[in-house]
């Protein structure tokens, strides 16, 4: 009896290749495609293309010979930038003052949101957000004036309550100021991502728990909390590749002679010593170092949730 050869099905007739099958789901996504064709365009000219200035870290470099003809110097940079006092006191700032934000304004949206979350009434939940998304639009050139109004002791707010100390000319204060001012500037826009991500959270499972009894408090805990745990863990740890970026529009504008012991940050440090004194070669060595760094923290953070069962990045 002969074997009963069956006929090819589909799958096997015509499977497709590795470039068909691309070519197919291009074509099905191609709008996504063209949507996301802005951000990769400006990633690639603005992020990918200037990587190629990480070479001036190892030369002597000069504008008149530029890039092809100034003369290599191996790690001569990386070595002068680490025998700096000053440097290793920039390093402290930016450890400190990035701690202290992460402490206190990573946390600040979250409760934000949370809270915003459970206001009802549309047009005052409407109102209060627009409210504290505004700051987030202005520059901090313009804060830094109204702050140093707002925080004078001869004309501003503090003179008429007869205070004789600035915080903004305070060493003991004005890292906290630093802390402060930024968190009030970003806290509302960085409610947007989280609100988001709790509007996704399926309403079934509220409905659920206030059935058994959960009240408000327990339904944010035990609901809200865990489902939106997947975007907190992935902007932590885009945040901690951040680490040694503590804005430097924020201190530049904000940093007086009085408080350089420590305010003074890596940004500001290479902006002072390494491009207003025409080093470029040593700013290049301390920008190359910070992304090191924050790349460093950004693969282990990455690696610390995966291994706690979280999704990282990848």
């Amino acid at each position: 009896m002969l074997n009963r050869i069956e006929a090819p099905g589909p799958l096997a007739a015509g499977a497709p290749g590795g470039r068909s099958k691309f070519m197919k789901a291009f074509r099905k996504h191609r709008y996504y495609y063209l949507l996301l064709l802005p951000g990769v365009v400006y990633f690639v000219i603005f992020r990918y293309v200037p990587m190629a200035g990480i070479v001036i870290a190892f030369q002597d470099f000069k504008i008149a010979g530029g890039v092809f003809s100034s003369p290599w110097a191996g790690l001569k940079w990386f070595r002068i930038l680490f025998d700096a006092p000053d440097f290793w006191v920039a390093l402290r700032n930016t450890i400190i003052i990035s701690f202290y934000k992460l402490v206190f304004n990573f946390p600040a949206p979250i409760v934000l949101a949370l809270l915003l979350n459970e206001v009802f009434h549309s047009t005052f939940k409407r109102v209060v957000q627009t409210i504290l998304y505004f700051p987030h639009f202005v520059s901090w050139v313009v804060l830094s004036g109204i702050l140093f109004s707002v925080f004078s002791t001869d004309t501003g707010l503090l003179g008429l309550l007869g205070m004789t100390t600035s915080p903004m000319m305070n060493p003991d204060t004005f890292r906290g100021f630093l802390v402060g001012s930024e968190m009030w500037k970003e806290v509302g826009w960085g409610t947007v991502i989280y609100l988001a991500a709790i509007a996704g959270v399926n309403p079934e499972l509220y409905e659920a728990a206030r059935i058994d009894g959960a009240n408000r408090f327990q339904l944010v805990r035990h609901i809200t909390l865990p489902c939106i745990a997947s975007t907190i863990v992935v902007l932590l740890i885009l945040r901690t590749g951040h680490i040694l970026n503590v804005g430097f529009d924020q201190i530049y504008m904000l940093y007086n002679p009085l408080v350089y012991e420590v305010s003074d940050v890596l940004d500001t440090y290479v902006y002072r010593v390494g491009l207003t004194m025409g080093r470029y070669s040593f700013a290049a060595a301390a920008g190359l170092f910070q992304s090191v760094v924050g790349l460093t923290l950004l693969l282990f953070t990455n690696w610390l949730v995966r291994r706690m069962g979280e999704r990282g990045l990848w």
